[in-house]
């Protein structure tokens, strides 16, 4: 099991523990919420890429987790569940918003959210929700890391602008990411990084980039 979702318990005691008056409760409701939310909202904010490897059930607040992340990897006996409707709420912590920009079929997305139906690993690769499917876990895992390894050997500077691009371009007009893009391209060309990238590949040697 990748994660097996909400602790039911734990949000007995939320709802059981509120204060009586209506509007203090639905204050302590929305802190907590905000809380939870923030918790995967840090992972897409963090500016060097994420990649996660799934194996087994990933339910309910997985998919809140993964949809956060950058690179997805799944086995073969993966599946993915958008569990909240069976326990009586609506998805609060990123899924509903994150999904429909990772899978681009409205309709599965919602046929996902509004059923809470296993979408196994062979139709999340098809559908874009991970990017490749392994026999098992071992060979996820090795791959994932070998993938790691090589966004690491690349300019730190390239790579965490690159995806703070794409963050801000996914929720922006075409019209406004090149807008974003020149204004942080025209301080950061003047980086190190380009001279040593060029230079490795005319002399085929790797270069050694500085950490940020």
């Amino acid at each position: 099991v990748f994660t097996a979702g909400l602790d039911l318990a734990e949000m007995g005691d939320i709802v059981a523990n509120t204060p009586s008056d209506f509007g203090r409760a639905a204050w302590d409701r929305k802190q907590t919420i905000q809380e939870y939310q923030d918790s995967f909202t840090a992972i897409e904010n963090c500016p060097k890429p994420v990649l996660v490897a799934i194996h087994g059930a990933c339910i309910g607040a997985g998919v809140d987790m993964v949809t956060a992340c950058d690179i997805r990897f799944c086995t073969k006996d993966a599946f993915f569940s958008v569990k909240e409707v069976d326990v009586g709420l609506a998805a609060d912590v990123g899924t509903l918003q994150r999904l429909p920009k990772v899978i681009k079929s409205e309709s599965l997305v919602r046929e996902l959210c509004f059923t809470a139906r296993k979408l196994k690993s062979e139709e999340a690769g098809t559908c874009g929700l991970v990017s490749r499917v392994f026999p098992d876990r071992k060979q996820m895992v090795a791959s994932a890391l070998s993938m790691a390894k090589v966004i690491s050997e690349k300019s730190p500077i390239a790579v965490q602008g690159t995806k703070l691009a794409l963050i801000f371009s996914r929720d922006h007009s075409v019209k406004e990411g090149l807008e974003w893009i020149k204004i942080w391209n025209m301080s950061m060309l003047a980086t190190e990084d380009i001279p040593k990238a060029v230079g490795g590949f005319m002399t085929k040697q790797k270069p050694l980039f500085s950490k940020l």
